[in-house]
């Protein structure tokens, strides 16, 4: 069975990427790949391995994307 991620703590900060139209979520800095929504913080959060968010961020960054 796999065990359910400690979504707890002060390191959520709300993204750069976040927009004023309601599009909001957070990032945890202190345990990279988890996401959430910053308008339910004790709701559901995704969870990626570190490596694969390292590599959508940089796609991101690269804009692999487009405008996002």
């Amino acid at each position: 069975m796999i065990p359910t991620p400690d979504l707890a703590g002060p390191a959520w900060r709300k993204s750069s990427y976040s927009n004023g139209g309601g599009g909001c979520i957070e990032v945890d800095d202190a345990r990279p790949g988890r996401v959430r929504d910053s308008k339910d913080p004790h709701g559901p959060a995704l969870v990626f391995p570190s490596d694969a968010w390292r590599s959508f961020i940089t796609a991101v960054q690269a804009g692999e994307f487009g405008d996002v």
